[in-house]
Order: C-alpha cells, then sequence, then structure tokens
C-alpha cells in the first residue's frame, strides 16, 4: 500500500519535470501534511524553493503547475497561497478508500531498504545491576529496531555487554576474600557490588590489593581455568538478572556480544593499522593522529605497556567482524552523548582503513536522563528494576480507583502494560537529544501525552464494539456502505489517520521514536474530539453509523500498531 502523500509527491514531481524539463530530473518535490485542515489536506514549497533557480516569480511557477497538471485521479483542487505555496485538497473518495485499506495491505515505503542493518543498544557492565541510566538506551534502540524493521529493513539487535577488563581483577580478589556465598546464590549482582565496593574501601588501606588484582587480571586474560570460570559465573549470574528486565520490557535481542567476544580479534585489526601507516608508535603508544581539519584529538589503540583493550580497539575489531561475518552493511550506536569524541574517532579511523570497513555507521546520541536535578546512579532509588515495578504499582492503584471491579489477576495485567509502557512512553515522547528530567506525576497522567492517554483511547474504542456486540450480537459493519461525504469531524481524522505512515517514515529519516508520540497523541485527541461530537452506537443512519465505526476501528489499529512501534501494549479494558 503506498502512502497517499507519496502518490501526491510522484503524481506532482512527474508533473514539475513535464513542466521544466530535465534541470528538474533529480529534484525532491517536499509535500507536508498541513496542521490546520481547513487550509488544505497537504502543501508544497516547491515554488518558492526553486523560484531562483527557475527564474520566474513563485506564484507564476505555482499557477503553471496547476494549468498543465492533468492528473485528477487523486487531487480534488489546488490553491495558491502567500509567496506560492501550493495548497492541496484529496478527494473524498481517495480518502475514502485509502481509509478503508488501512490494516489490510503493508505500507510501500519510498526507501532502499537493501542495506543489512545491525543496532547496538543497552550493554550494561557485567557484576553490575541495570539502572536508570540504562533505560534510555535499551528503549530508543529497541523502538528503532523496530521502526526499521516496519519500514522494510532487514535488521539485527547486538548488547555489546561490558563484560571485559582490569575490574574483573578486583572482583576476583573481592570474591575469595569476601564473598558471602549464601547471598551470592540469591543476589549474585548485589553481591558483587558489595564485594567491589569493599574492595575500593579495603585498597585505600592496603595498596597490596591493587597488585593482588593486576596479577588476577593478567591471569583471567591468560585462561587461567578457575579465574575463567570465575567470570563466566558473574556474566551467567549478571544475564540471568539483566533478562528479567529484558523480559519485562519486552525487549529481546539477536547477539549477546561482549567485549570479550572481540579480544582476540584486536591484533589482526592492529596489523591493518600499521600496515597502512594509519596507527604510528609514539613513545611506544600506538596511536592515530588525524588531520587538523577533522578537529579530532588522537586516539589510542595500544598503550604503552602493550594493553590494547581499549574501547578504540575493540570498536574497531567489532566493526571488523560485523562486516567479514555478518555482512553489515550499515550500524547504528544507540549511546548517550558523552562518547560523541569517540565515535567520530573510530568511525573516522574506519574510513581511512577504506573498504570493505568503511561502511556507514551511525552514533544515535540522546540527552542524559535526570531526577530530582541529579543524575540517575545505581543507588537503591535509581535501579531499573525498582523504578519499573514501582510504575505497576502506581499503574495498579490507579486501576483500583478506576475500574475496582476488575479481577485482581486482570488488574495485574492491565497494571503491568500499563506501568511499563508509561515508562517507555515518557522517554520516547521526547527528543532523544535533550536531557530528560523523571517525573512520577508526568509519567502516569492519563489527560496529556502519555501512554495511560493512548491505552484508554484504545480501550475506549474497544468499549464500542463490546457494546454493539452485548446489544446486537453478531452485528454486521459494512464497509461499501459508507456516507459519500465527510462531515468536518470525519475528514479531520480520516486525514490524520493517513498521516501515519508519514509519521513513521519521518521518525526513521531522523532515529527520532518522539515523531510517532507525537503523531499518536494528535490523532487521539482528534478522535476523543470527533467521539464527544458524534456519538456512534446511537448513529441510526446506516451509512453514517458504518462510516463512523469504519473511523473508530482504523484508529484503534493505528494506535496500537503506533505503540507497537514504541515497544508499548494496548489493553481492551482499563
Amino acid at each position: 500500500m503506498k502512502p497517499v502523500i507519496i502518490k501526491v509527491q510522484e503524481e506532482l514531481k512527474e508533473n514539475i519535470e513535464q513542466i521544466f524539463g530535465k534541470a528538474f530530473k533529480n529534484i525532491s518535490v517536499e509535500v507536508r501534511y498541513t496542521s490546520k485542515k481547513e487550509i488544505a489536506d497537504f502543501q508544497t514549497n516547491f515554488a518558492l524553493v526553486n523560484s531562483k533557480k527557475i527564474g520566474k516569480n513563485p506564484e507564476k511557477i505555482a499557477e503553471e503547475i496547476i494549468k498543465k497538471f492533468r492528473n485528477y485521479d487523486i487531487i480534488d483542487k489546488f490553491e495558491i497561497a502567500g509567496p506560492g505555496f501550493l495548497n492541496i485538497f484529496i478527494k473524498n473518495s481517495v480518502v475514502i478508500n485509502e481509509i478503508k485499506k488501512i490494516g489490510s495491505e503493508k505500507y510501500n515505503f519510498p526507501i532502499d531498504t537493501s542495506k543489512n542493518t545491525i543496532i547496538d543498544y543497552s550493554s550494561p557492565n557485567i557484576a553490575k545491576r541495570m539502572h536508570i541510566g540504562h533505560l534510555r538506551s535499551t528503549i530508543i534502540g529497541d523502538s528503532l529496531k523496530r521502526i526499521l524493521k516496519y519500514v522494510g529493513f532487514k535488521v539485527s539487535g547486538d548488547n555489546h555487554l561490558g563484560d571485559w577488563g582490569s575490574r574483573f581483577g578486583k572482583l576476583i580478589v573481592g570474591y575469595n576474600k569476601w564473598v558471602d556465598k549464601e547471598e551470592y546464590e540469591k543476589n549474585p549482582i548485589g553481591e558483587l557490588e558489595r564485594i567491589y565496593l569493599k574492595f575500593s574501601e579495603e585498597a585505600q588501606l592496603n595498596p597490596e590489593l591493587e597488585v593482588s588484582a593486576k596479577e588476577e587480571w593478567i591471569k583471567l586474560q591468560s585462561g587461567d581455568k578457575k579465574n575463567v570460570d570465575l567470570w563466566k559465573s558473574f556474566v551467567e549470574y549478571s544475564l540471568k538478572e539483566f533478562e528479567k528486565i529484558y523480559k519485562k520490557l519486552n525487549i529481546e535481542f539477536d547477539t549477546y556480544y561482549g567485549e570479550s567476544f572481540y579480544i582476540k580479534m584486536i591484533p589482526e585489526i592492529l596489523e591493518i593499522l600499521r600496515k597502512k601507516k594509519i596507527a604510528v608508535n609514539d613513545e611506544g603508544v600506538l596511536t592515530v593522529f588525524f588531520n587538523e581539519k577533522e578537529k579530532l584529538s588522537p586516539c589510542i589503540v595500544r598503550k604503552k605497556d602493550g594493553n590494547s583493550h581499549l574501547y578504540s580497539s575493540t570498536d574497531l575489531a567489532t566493526f571488523k567482524y560485523r562486516k567479514d561475518i555478518l555482512d553489515i552493511d550499515s550500524a547504528i550506536y544507540v549511546m548517550d552523548e558523552r562518547p560523541k569524541e569517540h565515535f567520530r574517532q573510530v568511525f573516522k579511523i574506519s574510513e581511512m582503513i577504506g573498504k570493505p570497513y568503511d561502511y556507514e555507521k551511525i552514533h544515535v546520541w540522546f540527552g542524559i536522563m535526570r531526577f530530582e536535578d541529579d543524575v540517575f546512579s545505581s543507588v537503591n532509588e535509581g535501579r531499573l528494576i525498582n523504578i519499573l515495578d514501582e510504575a505497576i504499582e502506581k499503574a495498579k492503584k490507579i486501576i483500583n480507583i478506576k475500574n475496582p471491579e476488575l479481577s485482581e489477576e486482570e488488574k495485574s495485567e492491565i497494571a503491568e502494560i500499563i506501568g511499563i509502557g508509561a515508562i517507555k512512553y515518557f522517554d520516547l515522547s521526547q527528543n532523544r537529544m535533550t536531557p530528560i528530567s523523571f517525573s512520577w506525576d508526568k509519567v502516569l497522567n492519563f489527560e496529556e501525552n502519555t501512554s495511560p492517554y493512548l491505552q484508554y483511547t484504545y480501550a475506549r474504542i474497544m468499549s464500542i464494539f463490546r457494546k454493539l456486540r452485548k446489544n446486537y450480537g453478531n452485528y454486521i459493519k459494512n464497509d461499501n456502505l459508507i456516507f459519500e461525504e465527510f462531515n468536518k469531524n470525519e475528514r479531520e481524522l480520516a486525514l490524520a489517520l493517513l498521516k501515519f505512515p508519514y509519521a513513521v517514515l519521518k521518525s526513521y529519516e531522523s532515529y527520532k521514536p518522539n515523531i510517532i508520540a507525537d503523531y499518536l497523541f494528535e490523532t487521539a485527541k482528534i478522535f476523543n474530539t470527533f467521539y464527544a461530537a458524534d456519538s456512534i452506537t446511537k448513529e441510526e443512519n446506516k451509512s453514517r453509523f458504518n462510516t463512523k465505526l469504519l473511523l473508530a476501528e482504523k484508529t484503534a489499529y493505528i494506535i496500537k500498531e503506533g505503540l507497537g512501534l514504541l515497544g508499548i501494549d494496548v489493553v481492551e479494558r482499563m
């Protein structure tokens, strides 16, 4: 199913090319939905933007487009507004037919989806509990994966775990000295965090502990069986803890390749850097220097002591593996804004190496989440599992007030969907490039731009169909018996529903899920205005009844589909 806005773009582009010739063969004709439906359905500023290139007044260009436009299968009429803006009105029959198709055909997006893409997100550290700071990478990455799949990409998700480094030497020393075996079995990550903290405190009094930790780290790197087995247990227990959170969030990964996975590949990538003279030995340190115009600091890929287990060398080995083994064409890294410089460095180095490792790489960065003016830390109030559980509990209290007649089982199921959805939506509904100040009042609001508001709108529509089934049994909805003319509220809602694939496309292009969230909120508001003004179940005119029912059904579909792209479920009742 080709979105109607794409059809309009193609019609206009073909017409403009015919009028103005080869010079406009490869131009982009931008067509946008208008926010005010009384002005137009769509609008293009082509005449204004290209007036100098064409050498004519924008209004004259717009007039020429209208005069020579021949294909009116889609367009009802044109109007010229202001300095050459072209307002476009779509035929009612087209709107109706397009609405009927929603949900029955896949959207055909005008983009090349042949790239094999991987998204790198979440990436918690082994032996540490996930805290609220991990939330943004985890759910933004998951949403982008869903969006890319929806538009047609072959995409996989990788959880690049922090499972290697000298801190494991400290953990091994701490484990051997202070572990509470019983507590380790019950609460392994909590016990490992306690051990690590105790090591830090004890090492200040006894520097010899640092020496012991370095020895244990070297033994781990060398493959000492005892240390390797202990390290593996740290990883295994950590993954079990992480999976509890991922299950609550309904998030899955295709691979869990941590830093340790790439260690054996680092020497090969360093050899490539040396052979190509990209990295040079600078007083025993293997370093990549960049041109002044790059405005990048030198990047160390191996330290003076021979240690090459660095973020830079690990990421370069990752680039190589993903091309050689996974045949990746594009990699998206969902991490906060702090490693911007690092990614610019390693992306540039892969470009300097050249093919095949200079494939597309994108750092999709986001602002830090804060709470009460402080950055979240790993203390109790910031632990992600606690935040998620609290969201569910708060949602259940609201449900108890709003719908006390539901069974306890139903309340619990609904509360989990609403609570988890509220946390996700709070994050995803905001521009990822801005910092976020966490607030429970904003998260679980049923009136504003929140997940509960959208879920409530969906549940309201489902209640319409329950009422119809109760009153009329197997009622028949006839999509062919539709009123020929929409009223104002119906037409506004219909056009809003047709805008969905446009919102998805813009969200994909900018890697910003908030565009979909904003769209869903605006559409839900339009539906609720329509619902309040025009009773559906009391409508006596059969064709008018079917028209309203069709719009309600398609609104529910779009809300469910859109929330699904954000990783959020819907509920039949609240």
